[in-house]
């Protein structure tokens, strides 16, 4: 099977495994169980714990945190337990704060975040290594009535901010400039999430707190709302926007484009959300702004384990070349050049 058969069987399954865990809370977040064993033996959550000996004991990683990382992440297990059979992961989604907690104390060996890390986590041990880059998007319904006028207008700092912090912005005709009186339904996520922080910032904002609106769990969960909604908008990882199989956005969600020079309209130039592979291309070209998009981290509580350390090295050389199909951006050679030099010898 080759490595695009693999994504296209493999992650609309992450995916709705995700979606199952937003509908209600007593179904565990989505858990990606990825080994070339049969078993899972390994019940310590110390990260130094998931040490690698000389003659290929089993090793067990546990890995929780953000929706933005773990279809990505669930790829690099599956392939580097492949490579590695003794080496098995356990990889849950719960949101980039959940990740943080989970690692810092030590109910997981690495967390995914999505974000910059703080100063309070980075004085608690926290030790981030980048990985990749995506972006969050604006999302709204494909049914919206008003889907031409704002696919044409775009959104720009400002507008978010009238819509997602100051409230503002509480119709459509206030956003499009026109007599329209439908309301503005507004969702946002409900979970610690760096997909938060980062629209917040976007949206002039310092904080997810600063977010207002109908709160949702989870990725999966803020894009199911505003599917179910005409006249919903929200804010969604890359990941959770577009079909993983066809690259274009999923059935019932559009993105809202941004007026990245503010002149009131989407010039040819902005114009690049039709498919996957064009919104990638632009966030590699930081023609689509930080933020939104950022780059994502992968974090131990202190220096990463040998065993930790060998799968961040497999991850910033070969387990590059797996980025793009999954719809995610590489480093640039700089940058991983500099994250390989913070991994112990």
């Amino acid at each position: 099977m080759t490595f695009k058969q693999f994504v296209r069987m493999a992650l609309p399954l992450l995916l709705l495994l995700a979606l199952v865990a937003c509908s209600g809370g007593e179904t565990p977040a989505p858990t990606q169980q990825t080994t070339g064993q049969t078993t899972n033996s390994n019940d310590s959550n110390d990260n130094n714990s998931a040490g690698e000996s000389s003659d290929a004991q089993p090793v067990t990683i546990s890995i929780s945190g953000a929706f933005a990382l773990f279809p990505m992440v669930s790829v690099w297990t599956a392939e580097y337990s492949a490579l590695h059979p003794h080496v098995t992961f356990d990889v849950q989604g719960g949101g980039a704060g959940k990740g943080m907690t989970d690692m810092l104390s030590g109910a997981a060996d690495i967390a995914m975040l999505s974000r910059e890390p703080r100063e309070e986590e980075l004085a608690q041990g926290a030790f981030p290594v980048p990985v990749t880059i995506d972006a969050v998007v604006g999302t709204f319904n494909a049914d919206n009535p008003y889907r031409e006028e704002l696919q044409a207008k775009g959104l720009t700092p400002e507008t978010a901010n009238g819509i997602w912090i100051a409230g503002t912005i509480t119709d459509w005709g206030t956003l499009l400039g026109t007599d329209a009186t439908d309301p503005i339904h507004v969702y946002t996520r409900s979970d610690a999430a760096g997909a938060a922080e980062m629209w917040a910032l976007y949206s002039q904002g310092v904080a997810q707190e600063d977010l207002i609106g109908t709160a949702v769990n989870a990725d999966p969960g803020v894009a199911e709302a505003v599917r179910q909604d005409p006249l919903g908008v929200g804010y969604n990882n890359i990941g959770f926007s577009y079909d993983q199989a066809t690259g274009e956005p999923i059935e019932g969600l559009r993105i809202i484009p941004l007026d990245l020079n503010g002149n009131g309209q989407i010039d040819p130039d902005e114009d690049f959300y039709d498919t996957r592979d064009e919104i990638t291309a632009a966030i590699a070209a930081e023609i689509y702004p930080f933020p939104p998009a950022r780059v994502l981290y992968l974090v131990t509580k202190g220096e990463p384990s040998p065993a930790i350390a060998d799968f961040y090295r497999w991850v910033l050389t070969d387990g590059q070349a797996f980025v793009a199909d999954a719809g995610y951006v590489a480093l640039t050679a700089e940058r991983i050049e500099e994250a390989l030099a913070l991994l112990p010898e």
